[in-house]
């Protein structure tokens, strides 16, 4: 089972996860967990030794710490965990400062959720 963290501000987007991955939920092939800050995020990451999360998907928009900052952050003291960022706001200076501080994919809002399932496959069969 593979687990995946999504951290986004906005509460209902934890619905629409669980929603979209019900049936690779049901199968156990996918766990998700919920953080509503990227300290949030840190706290649990930091919590266990290793951490048991595979993949972040972060939104980049959120108050306090930003998708970009918790990128940095996670990809200095978690290297393994593969990041991917999720925005509203499609603009090319997120989009650079994304990628080359080390994120796998950048989203678009609305989400398609056939390439967050794409990438979430890919990130499985690498383990």
């Amino acid at each position: 089972m593979m687990k995946i963290m999504v951290v986004d501000d906005e509460k209902d987007v934890e619905f629409l996860f669980r929603q979209e991955f019900r049936k690779e939920i049901k199968q156990g092939l996918v766990e998700l967990c919920y953080a509503f800050s990227g300290s949030e995020a840190l706290e649990y990451l930091g919590s266990q030794e290793p951490p048991d999360v595979v993949c972040i998907l972060s939104d980049i928009n959120m108050p306090g710490m930003t998708g970009l900052e918790l990128l940095k952050i996670v990809k200095d003291r978690f290297p393994s965990i593969k990041v991917s960022m999720i925005t509203a706001y499609g603009d090319e200076y997120n989009y650079k400062t994304a990628m080359s501080t080390g994120a796998e994919h950048y989203f678009t809002k609305p989400i398609d959720f056939s390439k967050v399932k794409k990438e979430i496959i890919e990130v499985a069969q690498a383990q």
